[in-house]
């Protein structure tokens, strides 16, 4: 299910981290964390799942709809100006949780940012959005980087494969039908059920994930429009928990582009 949050400003801080997808993504672990034995027991009653543990793990995020910041390129800092600032966040959970999520976001107050630079926000309203008509044949639009990595026992760091390599495309596959197959309960689906297309050229593009820590690392993935053939259940589930590895940390948002198959 995906929510839209309405977030407003309250104080007079307008510097936000360019890398700012890692701050949303500890939020939104803290408030489950926060309703961590109500919400394990909530999906326990529903029988969601093989492992309700993992669907701590299966939410995306879209970017920040701010405006048009002023961009301090070298600070790598975003100036804000807009009060009124909105973004999406989606769980692949039932519909049955929507009243419970959406309690747990509203009126939110959180910090975001590092301890240089964030900004203070309360959220002001949480709008449960209605599911699309999903077919087995869609086409998606990337707001977010598709990362598929390789690491092999000689590399030290992860291989972020770009889309004109010969194992994206089967990797990409993989990742789908294992987290598919790993959450849900009932048939399984195999790698020859799922066919991947772009439709238009790709971009490299990534960001920094735990930023100021020794774990810090930057994540690159590829933003392009594709075309996916698959069970309409997997199209339901990268709608929900995101296309690409590390979705938690907001990579492999999709939207629907302009023309797809109805």
């Amino acid at each position: 299910m995906r929510f839209r949050l309405s977030l407003n400003r309250t104080t007079k801080q307008r510097m936000l981290p360019m890398d700012y997808q890692y701050y949303i993504s500890a939020w939104i672990y803290n408030v489950l964390k926060q309703a961590d034995r109500d919400f394990a027991r909530f999906l326990h009653e529903k029988g969601y799942g093989q492992d309700a543990s993992k669907l701590y793990k299966l939410f995306c995020f879209s970017p920040l709809d701010f405006g048009k910041p002023k961009l301090w390129k070298e600070k790598k800092l975003f100036e804000i100006d807009a009060h009124d600032i909105k973004f999406q966040i989606s769980f692949d959970v039932p519909e049955a949780a929507s009243n419970f999520i959406k309690g747990l976001f509203m009126r939110q107050e959180f910090y975001l940012g590092d301890k240089f630079n964030g900004i203070d926000f309360a959220v002001t309203q949480v709008e449960a959005l209605p599911e699309p008509i999903f077919s087995e044949i869609m086409e998606y639009h990337l707001l977010t980087p598709w990362v598929v990595s390789y690491q092999s026992e000689q590399d030290k760091y992860p291989q972020y494969l770009s889309p004109d390599d010969e194992r994206f495309h089967s990797l990409a596959i993989k990742h789908l039908v294992e987290k598919y197959n790993n959450t849900r309960n009932g048939v399984k689906i195999f790698d020859d059920q799922i066919k991947l297309s772009l439709t238009t050229s790709f971009k490299r593009a990534g960001f920094v994930i735990k930023p100021g820590t020794q774990e810090e690392s930057r994540v690159v993935g590829n933003l392009f429009d594709f075309e996916l053939s698959a069970p309409v259940e997997v199209h339901r589930m990268i709608w929900n928990a995101g296309v690409s590895e590390k979705s938690s940390s907001g990579f492999g948002w999709v939207v629907f582009s302009r023309t797809f198959h109805k």
